[in-house]
């Protein structure tokens, strides 16, 4: 996916300087931070059922770790996995949480159970299909924590404009997996793309940060890196994921590219040095796309071009 300067996308490119899409310490040796939610690109699912995990996946490229009580666990261990999460985040852990989807019995003890822990960045609800899923839950957890509504249905998909605008909605993520279930739909890139551009339209309606596209099964790279090109050309801006081998690629596509770095920048001196001044109608729209290209080249640490 090639694009020049005037018209790539502000959040995504298909190349980043090092591999991974950033460094992984500072010049002075410490870690990057890890970028905010609202622009975090690599979302890497780590089952409940795996502690020994947990800590590990947190210190990796992973741009935010979401521990998984719901799709991963079977029913029997979800108990056993809900509390094996509360406990690492109550002893100094921090990451989301999956939880259980609103029908369900377990979606009760899930809230209650995360209500008031420090360590809780928010939750990633499941099968979000009503505006009433995502207040109700973010009204049990206290009004404080944001909740990233997983929409996995034809019916989530048709209501996402409403879900989007509901109160306590931090961003839309789409589970294609289960969305390919329920409609019969294959994974190719045209059956995916009415959904996938559904949740980004609903977004923009809502005022929310960009969608977060599903997980791509598999180990291959080359088709992980042009799955992931296709979510971001659609307008997406995050990517699920199953293993950290694949946070590298998915860091590095959705990421500004080191020439646009260089490009915002140039723009921004240019217009810094001549007083501010809009000359034309294009200015406006330049600026806005130089300004959040800087912002996330700050974010994921991506170097200008030379």
């Amino acid at each position: 996916m090639t694009e020049t300067a005037d018209t790539a996308p502000a959040d995504a490119a298909t190349a980043a300087p090092t591999p991974g899409g950033e460094p992984s310490s500072r010049p002075d040796g410490r870690r990057r931070p890890k970028p905010p939610a609202d622009i975090a690109r690599s979302w890497l699912l780590v089952p409940g059922t795996a502690p020994d995990r947990f800590t590990p996946a947190a210190a990796s490229r992973a741009d935010q770790m979401v521990l998984d009580i719901e799709d991963a666990v079977d029913p029997a261990r979800k108990p056993a996995a809900r509390d094996d999460v509360v406990a690492w985040l109550r002893d100094g852990g921090e990451a989301w949480v999956r939880i259980n989807d609103r029908s369900t019995d377990f979606w009760s003890d899930d809230v209650d159970a995360l209500l008031g822990l420090p360590g809780l960045q928010g939750v990633m609800l499941a099968k979000t299909e009503a505006p009433e899923h995502v207040t109700e839950t973010f009204d049990r957890l206290g009004g404080a924590v944001r909740v990233l509504a997983l929409v996995e249905s034809a019916l989530g998909i048709e209501e996402s404009p409403s879900i989007a605008k509901a109160r306590g909605a931090f961003r839309l993520a789409f589970g294609s997996g289960d969305y390919r279930r329920d409609t019969g739909t294959s994974a190719d890139d045209l059956a995916m793309a009415y959904p996938r551009s559904r949740l980004v339209v609903a977004s923009r309606i809502g005022g929310l940060p960009g969608p977060i596209d599903g997980p791509t099964v598999g180990s291959s790279h080359p088709v992980l890196r042009e799955q992931a090109g296709v979510a971001v050309a659609l307008g997406l801006t995050g990517k699920l994921c199953l293993d950290v081998e694949q946070l590298p690629v998915i860091n590095e596509v959705i990421s500004p590219t080191p020439s646009d770095v260089a490009w915002a920048q140039d723009f921004l001196a240019d217009f810094e040095g001549r007083g501010r001044v809009i000359r034309d109608g294009s200015d406006l729209p330049r600026l806005g796309r130089a300004q959040k290209i800087e912002k996330l080249a700050t974010a994921f640490g991506v170097a200008p071009a030379s």
